[in-house]
């Protein structure tokens, strides 16, 4: 047997027991008359003891052990002299009677440590020694719990799980495909499932009335802290159902995450329109961990002869509580920070309310005391508050304030990793407008359902229509959003129409769909929730990478294992495939 026991077990009860270990060495020590080995699995480290009464041979043996050798130990459990208590075998040690090295080991390229020298591109280089670390083992130990308990509620709730294909149709809307060239049908291609939509949609009208995946997608598209070409998703679908039902049922497979993973009570989840989102926060997934709404002054603030609020369509701004303190230099980063390309404001207004009870202004020039005490008294003001406005196009502002929120909120502290404020934002617009192609597209997608009483709008005020669409937010982040799905092919005919699609374009892309709707599709609706960001959430992360066991980085390269990578002249040649790359 190459161990008896793992690395992380032994405690004092196990006191004069013989046993066997196996594992990598984490560090060793050489204190002339005794030599200390402290090995390590993916259970915890035990002390290894070597001393003056050994075997010479045993102990020259032991002080030829480099870091991450790979050795079995066999020896007696003893009590520690020393004791650690921040392990849990650190009351014992193992008086060791026979070493063998199963394997050595070169230098790793960085510390293998809580706290590793190493940078994000060489861990990723070699991310197998990355994993032996402990906080990105106990970020994969998390996401394997939180994926065993999803399965033990949905089960719970009758839920079954149904895997859908891997290699389906490209579709024209949502983000660009990757695509998969097929030997056997030159020039024609598959596609990677960006979602199972369509395939969960005809599981419904197949009569699995509650299906779930937790499913691997893909998106080629430009990448971020939250995004990765190749993402898991939680994947559910329920037929006989309304968006009521489905906001229940899935506010308890997150109230049940929370209370079985983290021991977090989270209580009844509070619901927002978009519209109130947008209005309050700027934003459809807003950060609710903190206050600092919206406060719109239109009617407080023009016809002032101040330019740049009398010319604005929206002027807006937060009360930053008790940060009147902010010196010039403060204020002048915040400024900056708005300024900044990715954000495009052209400027930042400030007012403080001082201790005196006067409020001074970046605008004084322009606006009375009187005039500023009616700012303060719509911000709620108070001695010690400092107001912070903006002005422009009313949606672009609201988008700009909502980044200078979430930055003065983290300058202040609010945003705590360990406090959890979930939201669903519900009522979302069905469709969006776009100014590259003048013309609509999908919010969600093709087929979410438009509200009953807003599908007379359809013709007349597209952009008004709103859908039975939802998203559940924790923390300002997106973590799953889904709708009602359109079950009827009349109606699913004229959403395409809207959409910009000819009759033979929607035939040609989801004939198959619409031809299974004349069959009885039930009523159904569902949603996907976005694993790796629930479990980022869960750790504390802003990242998703260290949630995902082989990421791919900010280019969508694993540098590990090198690819994307060109292929053979001769593959490219079976798939009937020509390519003329440029010498780099």
């Amino acid at each position: 047997m190459h161990r008896t026991h793992t690395c992380g077990e032994l405690t004092l009860a196990d006191l004069g027991k013989s046993v066997t270990l196996s594992g990598w060495v984490q560090k060793s020590r050489d204190l002339g008359g005794m030599t200390f080995i402290d090995v390590r699995d993916r259970y915890g480290i035990t002390q290894l003891t070597f001393n003056t009464d050994d075997d010479e041979t045993l102990r020259a043996r032991a002080r030829e052990l480099g870091r991450e050798y790979v050795i079995k130990v066999t020896g007696t459990v003893i009590e520690r002299s020393s004791k650690n208590s921040k392990i849990p075998t650190g009351e014992i040690e193992i008086k060791v009677a026979d070493l063998e090295i199963l394997n050595a080991a070169k230098l790793p390229p960085f510390t293998i440590e809580d706290e590793t020298d190493g940078g994000d591109d060489i861990r990723m280089k070699f991310r197998y020694l990355d994993l032996r670390r402990n906080p990105v083992r106990q970020n994969l130990i998390l996401r394997h719990k939180m994926a065993q308990e999803i399965r033990r509620y949905l089960d719970s709730e009758d839920f079954l799980e149904v895997e859908t294909p891997v290699l389906i149709k490209s579709t024209p809307e949502g983000a660009r495909d990757f695509v998969v060239p097929s030997r056997m049908n030159p020039g024609e291609f598959y596609a990677l499932p960006q979602s199972p939509q369509t395939f969960k949609q005809l599981l419904m009208v197949s009569g699995f009335d509650r299906y779930f995946q937790i499913v691997k997608c893909f998106r080629d598209e430009d990448l971020r802290a939250d995004r990765q070409p190749e993402f898991t998703q939680i994947d559910c679908e329920m037929a006989f159902v309304e968006q009521e039902d489905i906001l229940n049922m899935f506010e308890g497979l997150t109230k049940h995450l929370f209370q079985h993973v983290k021991g977090i009570d989270l209580g009844t989840v509070p619901r927002m329109t978009y519209a109130e989102a947008m209005r309050l926060y700027g934003s459809d997934k807003p950060d609710t961990r903190f206050g600092m709404q919206f406060v719109e002054l239109n009617d407080i603030t023009k016809d002032k002869g101040f330019p740049v609020f009398d010319a604005a369509e929206l002027v807006v701004g937060i009360n930053a509580k008790g940060c009147a303190h902010y010196t010039r230099k403060q204020l002048d980063a915040l400024t900056d920070f708005v300024k900044r390309p990715q954000i495009g404001a052209t400027g930042l207004v400030y007012a403080r309310y001082n201790e005196d009870g006067t409020i001074k202004s970046s605008v004084d020039k322009f606006y009375s005391p009187e005039d500023l005490q009616a700012w303060s008294a719509a911000f709620d003001g108070e001695a010690g508050d400092l107001f912070l406005i903006m002005a422009g196009p009313k949606d672009k502002v609201r988008k700009q304030l909502n980044e200078l929120r979430l930055e003065v909120g983290q300058q202040l502290g609010l945003r705590d990793k360990n406090k959890f404020s979930p939201l669903w934002v519900i009522d979302f617009p069905l469709l969006e407008w776009d100014e590259d192609t003048e013309r609509y597209h999908a919010m969600h997608h093709p087929f979410t359902s438009p509200k009953p009483e807003d599908i007379a709008l359809l013709d007349s005020a597209p952009g008004e229509v709103r859908a039975n669409a939802y998203d559940l937010v924790i923390n300002g982040v997106e973590i799953g959003g889904g709708s009602i799905r359109i079950h009827d092919r009349e109606l699913q005919s004229l959403m395409f129409k809207h959409l910009g699609f000819t009759p033979e374009e929607a035939q040609k892309q989801f004939g198959f769909l619409m031809e299974a709707f004349t069959y009885g599709a039930p009523p159904h609706g569902g949603l996907a929730f976005g694993f790796d960001r629930l479990v980022s959430i869960f750790a504390g992360l802003d990242t998703i990478r260290d949630v995902i066991a082989f990421p791919k980085n900010n280019s969508g390269r694993d540098v590990m294992i090198d690819a994307p990578a060109t292929v053979a002249p001769a593959q490219l040649d079976e798939l009937s495939l020509a390519l003329n790359i440029k010498a780099k």
